[in-house]
């Protein structure tokens, strides 16, 4: 794989030229390997840095040494999020490229400590995960009078989705959702809830009466507890109703 820093070119370096001190290369490099090696805020960045510095200054420029925690935060404050997270996707996808046929899980979650500072809601923040290699492959957030619905489609554009099984959470459950997901060559699996009318009662009764095509069974402890999982596939759903929606 390339050097992360060619995949962040596109980035435009918000600075005055004449207070350049360290150049935007140096420091998203750093602030990447930091992060790779579980660096955790700004203060990390910059111990990683000081503690690698004869090694990367072997083949950064570094002209001002290892940049500080503060420059760090401010040279991240001033980038433009949108772009930063789709050179973070570009780096990404040589990986997920190699995850076909693997799940990928779409799921929102609230940030731990958003509804501080005065917040009246939480902020969330909708994720694509690859489970094989345990990356993520996007995220957008959540507006604040939206939901998952409205921002899952921005998701779905993901090129890696093809030939994969993709899961969403209950929200996700939307005609024009798998509709993508299924433009897109990849397979859907929705979970059915109780408001969606008679679908659940009918598909309990098709699981119960009809011939299964297959069937697969595991155990194993967590929580003080053995838990039984039990799948079954069947292929013909004769007691649905609107079965080609």
């Amino acid at each position: 794989m390339e050097s992360p820093v060619s995949y962040f070119s596109s980035l435009t370096d918000p600075r005055v030229e004449t207070t350049r001190e360290h150049s935007l290369e140096d420091i998203s490099f750093i602030a990447i390997a930091s992060i790779i090696c579980w660096a955790e805020g700004w203060n990390e960045m910059e111990e990683f840095g000081r503690a690698r510095e004869d090694r990367l200054k072997t083949f950064l420029r570094l002209p001002g040494d290892i940049p500080s925690h503060n420059t760090f935060n401010r040279m991240f404050s001033a980038l433009n999020p949108e772009v930063l997270e789709g050179c973070f996707m570009y780096w990404t996808r040589p990986v997920a490229d190699l995850c076909e046929n693997e799940v990928i899980a779409i799921d929102g979650k609230s940030m731990c400590g958003s509804r501080n500072s005065g917040r009246k809601s939480v902020v969330c923040m909708v994720s694509v995960w690859e489970e094989k290699n345990h990356i993520m492959l996007g995220q957008t957030k959540v507006e604040e009078k939206g939901n998952e619905i409205t921002a899952i489609p921005k998701l779905l554009d993901l090129p890696v989705l093809k030939g994969c099984l993709v899961t969403t959470g209950a929200l996700g459950r939307q005609k024009n959702i798998a509709s993508k997901i299924i433009e897109k060559e990849a397979d859907c699996l929705l979970a059915i809830k109780g408001n969606r009318g008679n679908l659940v009662e009918q598909a309990e009764d098709s699981f119960r009466f009809l011939p299964v095509n297959a069937f697969d069974e595991e155990s194993d402890c967590g929580h003080d507890r053995v838990e039984t999982r039990r799948c079954s596939v069947i292929s013909d759903f004769p007691p649905i109703e609107s079965k080609e929606e």
